[in-house]
């Protein structure tokens, strides 16, 4: 099992237009691309290992890692979609809009903590999301060009900040200091702030680019022609800078792949440009591991490839619905988890908890294609789950206890 977890940060958006318009409803692109990346999450966690080989091993690798930026950026479009889009809200209407945000945010961060509390092999991302939504919430008002500098400024530099920062951790006392007098730290048992910024699987200093992209991309006009292809273009470049960057200037520096292999106790040095298969550095981090382009690696490399593969499949979910009607029809059932998807989250982990610590099962043996029947099962009862609820419901059950939860913004003056 792998430490690739990827929740739903927001429920799932709903449209501004009046009930009558001709797109109402769900913005149906968005909550295709976040169904396919609750699926991209289970493979993370209960699907096969990606050493099995074969098309499976390499679908299973390429979802790990980027199934988890997806959403972030997902989660940068619903922001915006909730504060205001294509313009921000303002006056009383605005203040209420960030009071929801930051509502949310508290209660996605205990939310978090609590299925940290579980022990499950699933690294939690909800708490990471919260603190990720208070961070980049100033930023809402930003028109799209802003948004975009911003994202490309915080991929260039802020890589290199945590770099220095997990540096000085590792040679010094200053963070054992810090969590020592962090409440957070002594309420939930973890490294508090300071995992949350700096130490932990997904750090608020190299995640915020992905929030902010999505931001950026929610600003846009996207049924306005030539805008998902160039949204289309901008994804593939910046995939192509991510992963082929790194793929050069790791064959380019001397001695990186060694020191890189060394660094990760024999890790497959060979693919740090693109896969988690590379590992994590074990006794201290090489000045060389910046080149790498690993989903989880923290690096510019892998923010930019991560970035812009989330942009492809965003762009093609889009296209999708408002394109092409009868794969949209096929592709419900994905849609209806995306609706859904923090449910579908947190209902997993949940099921993994009771499997292995209630019920002392183990789920799967992750290094053969056994583990696969169970992949399936879970993607199944999702579904199955997703399909009934919203024939009923508007919103999952989690959604709306989130959305209930937020109620009281509406005293917001």
């Amino acid at each position: 099992m792998t430490n690739d977890a990827s929740p739903v940060a927001l429920p799932a958006v709903k449209s501004e237009q009046p009930p009558n318009a001709p797109t109402t409803g769900r913005l149906i692109g968005i909550d295709l691309a976040r169904g396919l990346a609750v699926f991209g999450m289970y493979s993370a966690h209960v699907g096969p290992d990606v050493t099995v080989g074969g098309p499976v091993g390499f679908l299973l690798e390429t979802a790990r890692g980027r199934s988890s930026a997806l959403f972030a950026l997902l989660a940068g479009f619903s922001l915006i979609i909730i504060t205001g889009r294509p313009r921000p809200r303002t006056g009383r209407a605005g203040r209420q809009a960030v009071a929801r945000i930051v509502l949310r945010a508290v209660v996605l961060i205990a939310l978090g903590y609590a299925l940290t509390a579980l022990d499950t092999e699933v690294e939690v991302i909800l708490s990471f999301y919260g603190v990720l939504f208070l961070a980049v919430l100033p930023l809402h008002r930003l028109r799209a060009a802003t948004l975009a500098l911003i994202a490309a400024a915080g991929a260039l530099i802020l890589p290199q900040v945590l770099y220095a920062v997990r540096i000085s951790i590792e040679n010094g006392s200053w963070a054992d200091t810090v969590i020592a007098h962090d409440p957070l730290a002594r309420i939930t048992g973890t490294d508090g702030v300071v995992e949350l910024l700096f130490t932990g699987a997904y750090p608020v200093l190299t995640w915020a680019p992905f929030v902010i992209a999505g931001m950026a991309v929610a600003r846009l006009d996207l049924a306005r022609p030539g805008v998902r292809s160039r949204l289309a273009l901008t994804g593939g470049t910046l995939a192509v800078l991510g992963y082929g960057g790194s793929w050069l200037a790791l064959r380019l520096v001397p001695h990186a792949l060694a020191t890189i292999s060394a660094a990760t106790d024999g890790g497959s040095s060979s693919s740090a440009w693109w896969s988690d298969m590379v590992g994590e550095p074990q006794n201290g981090t090489p000045l060389d591991w910046l080149l790498v382009a690993a989903p989880h690696s923290q690096t510019t490399f892998s923010i930019l490839g991560n970035t812009g593969v989330a942009l492809l499949v965003l762009t093609g979910c889009l296209t999708v619905a408002a394109r092409l009607p009868r794969l949209t029809r096929l592709a419900t059932p994905v849609s209806a988890v995306g609706t859904m998807a923090l449910t579908a989250y947190v209902l997993h982990i949940v099921a993994l908890w009771l499997l292995v610590d209630v019920w002392d099962v183990a789920v799967v043996d992750a290094d053969t294609m056994s583990a696969l029947p169970v992949l399936l099962a879970f993607i199944a009862a999702a579904v199955l789950l997703a399909l009934v609820w919203t024939r009923h419901f508007r919103r999952g059950p989690l959604e709306y206890a989130l959305h209930t939860a937020t109620r009281p913004a509406r005293l917001v003056k």
